[in-house]
């Protein structure tokens, strides 16, 4: 009988996390994941990298392009300074590191959830997801920010010109409603 799953090798759970096998034995599949926690599947549960790749059918690739392409990131809403945009995002990249990845993967989690991609969550990139939103205009990454933090992006462009307290005070507000996902991202490894 045929080995499927090889130690060392990667495994793919059907969400998508993968794992290294440890070991195979009688249809178990033991494995250790990315931070180190060991568990077991059936070996008819766990996928193959081949058998990853096919199931995904090449979508892997095209779906960084689909993001820059979002209309999100090609057209924000309303027209907003520039400059102002930029100073904001310096201002709360300093005050609150890992907001703009999270918001980048945030959008990134969204638009997947639209197209129907939710298989491949479990492969998205927080590095290649923040290179999309860097590579988008000030605008628009702004509005992405607002629309996270639940404000309008002309109320945050303007707080980002006054004091460093007022703008804590709006990052706190708007991360309430999102504070289980924001403290889960922060030890998702960065790849």
């Amino acid at each position: 009988m045929a080995v499927r799953f090889r130690v060392g090798a990667v495994a793919y759970a059907k969400d998508g996390r993968t794992y290294v096998v440890d070991e195979v034995d009688d249809g178990i599949v033991y494995c250790s994941s990315p931070n180190g926690a060991e568990t077991e599947f059936a070996e008819d549960l766990l996928m193959t990298e081949a058998e990853w790749s096919a199931r995904s059918g090449g979508r892997r690739g095209t779906l960084y392009d689909r993001l820059r392409r979002e209309g999100a990131y090609v057209a924000p809403a309303g027209k907003l300074d520039g400059a102002a945009a930029t100073q904001l995002l310096a201002k709360i990249d300093r005050l609150s590191p890992g907001l703009l990845d999270f918001t980048a993967f945030t959008v990134a989690t969204r638009v997947m959830n639209a197209s129907g991609d939710q298989d491949l969550l479990g492969e998205l990139s927080i590095v290649k997801c923040r290179a999309v939103f860097e590579a988008a205009s000030p605008e628009s990454r702004a509005n992405l920010l607002a629309g996270l933090l639940g404000t309008q992006p002309d109320v945050l462009i303007g707080a980002g010109r006054l004091g460093d307290n007022l703008m804590r005070a709006m990052i706190d507000k708007g991360l309430a409603a999102h504070a289980d996902a924001f403290e889960s991202f922060g030890s998702r490894p960065r790849r």
